[in-house]
């Protein structure tokens, strides 16, 4: 430990992301990412950015993109944030909306594993719901004293969805209690909980760009919900950078909510990969959980999971194993192309 860290650093435990291998000529099937390009009029946009106005801040509010985001989930842009990816806006939510709160900030036992690490970074007191035996959320295990519950949906890594009349049975068994739902991947098969923040002031809902519009490397990511919610974020965000997105990132994201037809066609074609992928899995004796992400949690009964990784990898497939004991023998499988996909099974056989 360095004499010059602050106490709290020691006791961190970072979150490890998804490995970016650098070898070329590989299926790369384990961060989740979309197989297919961003929208060609984010594209444009984009490129039509690239200019002497770089020299320029950006619009510290991002209004064209909270504008385009209302327009798409018929909400005002003051009910939307967006900043640096999900992940700071999650950030941003744990500090300003759980930090405060006494007792345990609720989220499942086998979640996204960024959760327990923002809480030790702003020392969180929280506690893991278990998942039942089929790894789904009982929304009755959170009807308990709480300073507030968040939880993807569908679930990371599992790829569970609970569904919309679900969902707003645990908003209406926790009025008194900031209701997170984190849809990086709802746009694959799910309904989002958008539809709710009207009804529930309690009630914000998270996205991100990276995975159903294609744009992982340019870190976009956004919260809908109550304006005195989005408030508190605003006003984190501008105590903390008051220009969170540049310029490339507001018209790119902007563009890619305005092309509808790009999206859908996108996210149709994955949705139909992931159907005949689970297919082909099960054939070939895994059990894969039902899914409704761009990617699958599967196990083989009589294999290995962390075997199974290591001799994909020999064939240059990698999928993405947690050691974590519940899910030790499950992989995460993102969705490719067919052709991906196929390279994925080829290797299996």
């Amino acid at each position: 430990m360095s004499r010059f860290w602050s106490p709290f650093v020691k006791d961190l435990v970072p979150y490890v992301p998804g490995e970016q291998p650098k070898l070329a000529r590989l299926v790369k099937l384990n961060t989740n990412e979309n197989p297919y390009g961003p929208s060609p009029r984010a594209l444009e946009a984009m490129r039509a950015e690239l200019g002497d106005n770089l020299r320029l801040y950006p619009d510290p509010n991002s209004d064209r993109l909270k504008q385009a985001v209302a327009e798409y989930y018929s909400v005002t842009p003051a009910q939307v944030f967006v900043g640096n990816g999900s992940d700071e806006v999650l950030a941003h939510i744990f500090h300003g909306l759980f930090q405060h709160a006494r007792g345990p900030l609720l989220f499942p036992d086998i979640s996204y594993s960024f959760y327990p690490v923002y809480c030790g970074l702003y020392g969180i007191a929280h506690e893991a719901v278990a998942l039942d035996a089929q790894f789904q959320i009982q929304v009755a295990d959170y009807s308990k004293s709480n300073a507030g519950i968040i939880f993807p949906n569908p679930n990371a890594p599992t790829g569970c969805l609970l569904p919309l009349q679900a969902v707003e049975q645990l908003l209406q068994a926790n009025r008194d209690s900031v209701v997170v739902v984190d849809e990086a991947y709802i746009d694959f098969g799910g309904e989002t909980a958008i539809s709710l923040v009207d009804r529930y002031d309690n009630l914000l809902v998270t996205q991100t760009l990276s995975k159903s519009r294609s744009l992982a490397g340019l870190r976009v990511g956004l919260a809908v919900g109550h304006p005195e919610l989005i408030e508190a974020l605003e006003r984190i965000k501008n105590s903390f950078n008051s220009y969170p997105l540049d310029r490339m990132a507001i018209v790119g994201a902007a563009a890619a909510f305005e092309d509808r037809d790009y999206f859908d066609e996108t996210c149709r074609k994955v949705i139909e990969s992931r159907e005949v992928l689970v297919e082909a899995l099960v054939a070939r004796g895994f059990e894969v959980l039902p899914s409704a992400a761009n990617f699958i949690f599967a196990r083989h009964p009589q294999q290995d999971a962390a075997a199974i990784a290591a001799r994909l990898r020999e064939q240059g497939v990698i999928v993405r194993h947690f050691k974590q004991a519940r899910i030790a023998q499950f992989l995460r499988i993102t969705i490719g192309t067919p052709e991906m996909n196929q390279a994925l099974l080829d290797a299996l056989n």
